[in-house]
C-alpha cells in the first residue's frame, strides 16, 4: 500500500546571503536566513552547525516551533533569532571563521526538510602602526641612508603604503622598498 503525499513535493525554500560573511573580531555578528514553504506545518525544526576544515561539525543550537534547545557549552555565544531562522553570534572571535549551516525541517503530512552553507571570515581591525629608524640618531643630509621599518601588531589583510607629503612614493634612485 503506497501513499504519495502532496507534502513531500512542496518545495521549502532557504534564503542565505550567498557570499562570504565578513564579522569583525570582538563584534556581533548576525547570518540572515529566512524560509518559506507552502505545505500545512505541525512542527517547524530548525539546526544550526558550524564546521571548520579539517574537523566534525559541531551542533550549536537548535529548535521546535520556535522552542529553541542550546548547546550548553556554547548557549551565551548563539541566539536564534525567530520568527526566521537567523542565528546571532556575540561576540564573535578568530575561532569562528568557518562554515555555519542551517537546517529547515517542516513537518505536516510528510517531512520537508532544507539547509544551505553560509561561509564566515572573522576579520581583525589593524592597530596603529610603529616605525622605527635606522640609525635611531638619524642621519646627516647627503651622508649615507636611513631604513624605516613599519609594522602593526595586529590585523587582517594588512596593507602597507609609504606617503611623503600626502603624496604615495614609489621606488627609484632614492628610494627602495622591502
Amino acid at each position: 500500500f503506497f501513499h504519495f503525499y502532496a507534502g513531500i513535493c512542496s518545495a521549502l525554500k532557504l534564503t542565505v546571503p550567498s557570499h562570504t560573511i565578513h564579522g569583525i573580531e570582538g563584534q556581533p555578528l548576525h547570518l540572515s536566513v529566512d524560509y518559506n514553504f507552502n505545505a500545512t506545518a505541525s512542527e517547524i525544526q530548525i539546526i544550526w552547525l558550524f564546521e571548520r576544515s579539517q574537523s566534525n561539525p559541531k551542533y550549536l543550537l537548535g529548535s521546535v516551533n520556535q522552542r529553541v534547545v542550546p548547546d550548553l557549552e556554547y548557549q551565551h555565544k548563539f541566539t536564534l533569532m525567530p520568527p526566521n531562522a537567523s542565528l546571532r553570534i556575540n561576540p564573535l572571535h578568530l575561532s569562528d571563521e568557518g562554515n555555519y549551516i542551517v537546517k529547515v525541517n517542516v513537518r505536516g503530512n510528510g517531512t520537508i526538510a532544507a539547509s544551505q552553507k553560509i561561509q564566515v571570515a572573522v576579520d581583525v581591525p589593524v592597530t596603529k602602526p610603529t616605525v622605527h629608524t635606522e640609525p635611531s640618531s638619524g642621519v646627516v643630509e647627503y651622508v649615507g641612508n636611513i631604513t624605516l621599518k613599519c609594522a602593526v601588531d595586529r590585523g587582517t589583510r594588512v596593507a602597507y603604503q609609504w606617503m611623503k607629503n600626502g603624496k604615495r612614493l614609489h621606488a627609484g634612485p632614492n628610494y627602495t622598498f622591502s
